[in-house]
C-alpha cells in the first residue's frame, strides 16, 4: 500500500464513481480501476461493493477512509515543512569547529549567512584537533566542519573547501621589551609564553624554538585557547597564535608581531558528500562566497597584518 493508492481510493470515495474520480485525477479510468483492484488484493479484502455501475463502500472501505486521510495529510505537512526548509525560513545546521577557525573565518561566514537566513539556527560544537572535526562529519554527528592544520587538508571521502591560510603571529601584552614588527626565533629570547597543549601547530613552533636553544619560559600551558588572550592582557605572558586572533587582540589593546619565517595554519571547511540539508548547503555556499570575496580582496592588494600596524616598526602592529 502506498500514498498513490490511498489518494486514488479517496478520490473514488469523494466522487462516488470510477469515471468521475478518473476525471478528477486526470488519469484513464482503466488505470484507476486497476490501482483500486491492486490495493484490495494487497489488503486481502474488498473496499467497494460493485452494484451495477454504482460503488458502495464495504465495512473495510469505511474503516480505511480515516487512516487514509491522516496519511495523506501528514505527507502534505511533511512536504510543506521541506519546502519551508528549502527556502530557509527556518531550520538548523550542525557545525563543528576548532578554536581558531571558530574565531575567523567562522564569524564572517556566519554574519553573512545570518543576514540572508535569519530564521536558521546554527549549532556550533567544539573540537580541538583536525581528526575530531573529520570524525564528527564522517559519523554524521555534524554536517559541516571547520578545521585548521599544518598542511592543506585532504579528505577524499568528504567535500573539502580550502578557505584561507593564516600566518602565525606573536601576541604581546604589557612588557618592557621592545620588539620589532617582524620577529624571528631569536627575538623570543627572554619571553614568557603561554602555550596550548602539545599537538597544535602553535605549540610545535614554540617547541622548535626551545629545541634550538632560545631561552624561552613556558609561563602556562592552557587546554582551552579562549583563556589565552585574557591571560596575555593580564601580563602572564605572550602567545603564538593564528592571525584569526589579531582583531580581538587589537580590541583588548594587545600588540601583534608577525613571525618570520612564516608558518601557516591551513583552514578548510569539510562536509558530507551526497545530499546535505538545505541549511547546511546554504552554509557551504556562504563559505564559498567568503573564499570568492577573500580572493577579490587579495587581488586588490588588501592591507596585510603589518600594513595596518603601528607606524613605529619597533612596536608591533596593534591589531
Amino acid at each position: 500500500m502506498d500514498a498513490r493508492q490511498l489518494k486514488y481510493f479517496l478520490a473514488v470515495v469523494d466522487d462516488g464513481s470510477m469515471n468521475k474520480a478518473a476525471e478528477t485525477l486526470l488519469i484513464a479510468q482503466p488505470s484507476l480501476s486497476q490501482t483500486i483492484a491492486t490495493l484490495e488484493r494487497e489488503l486481502g479484502v474488498p473496499l467497494f461493493h460493485r452494484i451495477g455501475r454504482r460503488l458502495v463502500l464495504t465495512n473495510a472501505g469505511n474503516e480505511l477512509i480515516g487512516p487514509a486521510r491522516v496519511v495523506l495529510r501528514d505527507l502534505d505537512n511533511a512536504k510543506a515543512s521541506v519546502q519551508a526548509l528549502k527556502h530557509l525560513r527556518t531550520g538548523r545546521v550542525d557545525l563543528i569547529t576548532m578554536p581558531s577557525p571558530g574565531i575567523e573565518p567562522l564569524t564572517q561566514i556566519l554574519a553573512a549567512f545570518a543576514s540572508i537566513y535569519p530564521g536558521v539556527t546554527v549549532n556550533v560544537e567544539a573540537a580541538f584537533t583536525p581528526d575530531d572535526v573529520l570524525g564528527a562529519v564522517r559519523s554524521g554527528q555534524c554536517e559541516v566542519g571547520l578545521l585548521g592544520a599544518d598542511r592543506p587538508v585532504q579528505a577524499p571521502d568528504l567535500n573539502t573547501l580550502a578557505l584561507e591560510s593564516q600566518p602565525l603571529i606573536l601576541i604581546c601584552g604589557p612588557t618592557d621589551l621592545v620588539l620589532p614588527a617582524k620577529v624571528g626565533p631569536q627575538d623570543l629570547s627572554g619571553l614568557r609564553l603561554i602555550v596550548s597543549q602539545r599537538g597544535s601547530l602553535m605549540r610545535a613552533l614554540v617547541d622548535d624554538v626551545l629545541a634550538s636553544g632560545v631561552d624561552v619560559t613556558i609561563a602556562a600551558e592552557v587546554a582551552h585557547r579562549t583563556s589565552i588572550l585574557p591571560m596575555i592582557v593580564d601580563g602572564i605572558g605572550h602567545a603564538v597564535m593564528p592571525s584569526s586572533w589579531a582583531r580581538l587582540a587589537h580590541q583588548v589593546g594587545a600588540t601583534v608581531h608577525q613571525i618570520v619565517p612564516e608558518t601557516y595554519l591551513h583552514v578548510a571547511l569539510v562536509s558530507r558528500k551526497g545530499n546535505l540539508t538545505p541549511p547546511a548547503e546554504a552554509l557551504v555556499s556562504a563559505a564559498r562566497q567568503y573564499v570568492f570575496e577573500d580572493s577579490s580582496r587579495n587581488t586588490q592588494n588588501a592591507p596585510s597584518i603589518l600594513d595596518t600596524a603601528s607606524p613605529d616598526p619597533k612596536v608591533g602592529g596593534r591589531l
